[in-house]
């Protein structure tokens, strides 16, 4: 089949079309919102099971007497809900995403703040006698807290500088 000396530009200009940038990133796009679903029914799917396995082993626990909530018990208790909550919360992140198309940074500290107090209330005894893990909980803790505020704190001036437009607008329009 030949083409016509005028065809040939029509098709290469059909072809660039379809590389262009636009279209490439709406085919990127396309493709993260895919894979961030997947990634969602994944991770809701482990959460359910990881919440019904907690709940009969602790419900088969407690049957049998078999509690010993003081001798470390509790701790690991608290660190599979701890860690259930932090998997909520990144399910949380993944669903914000989807719905907003952005990336909620308040969201994403705060998943780190829970994933970092998990690991100090679930430090083995003797812990204390660590002072450079104790200090680096520390650093990272007061770290990931400025970061959040600052994050509220500029949120709460952005809201502030749009709320003094809408007066201004609403005070020119009387």
């Amino acid at each position: 089949m030949a083409f016509a000396h005028s065809q040939v530009p029509q098709i290469l200009i059909r072809q660039m079309d379809f590389l262009s940038d636009k279209r490439f990133l709406t085919a990127i796009h396309g493709y993260e919102r895919q894979l961030a679903k997947l990634l969602a029914l994944l991770l809701a799917v482990v959460i359910g099971i990881a919440t019904l396995e907690l709940l009969v082993e602790s419900a088969g626990r407690i049957v049998q007497w078999q509690t010993d909530w003081f001798q470390g018990g509790l701790i690991k208790l608290l660190d599979r809900l701890l860690l259930i909550f932090i998997a909520l919360e990144v399910l949380q992140n993944v669903t914000a995403y989807l719905r907003d198309q952005v990336v909620q940074i308040e969201l994403v500290l705060l998943t780190a703040l829970t994933a970092v107090a998990r690991k100090v209330i679930v430090l083995p005894p003797g812990t204390e006698s660590k002072p450079q893990l104790m200090a680096g909980f520390g650093v990272i803790v007061v770290g990931l807290a400025a970061a959040y505020w600052l994050v509220l704190k500029a949120r709460a001036s952005t809201t502030t500088d749009s709320v003094d437009a809408a007066d201004a607008a609403d005070a020119s329009t009387r």
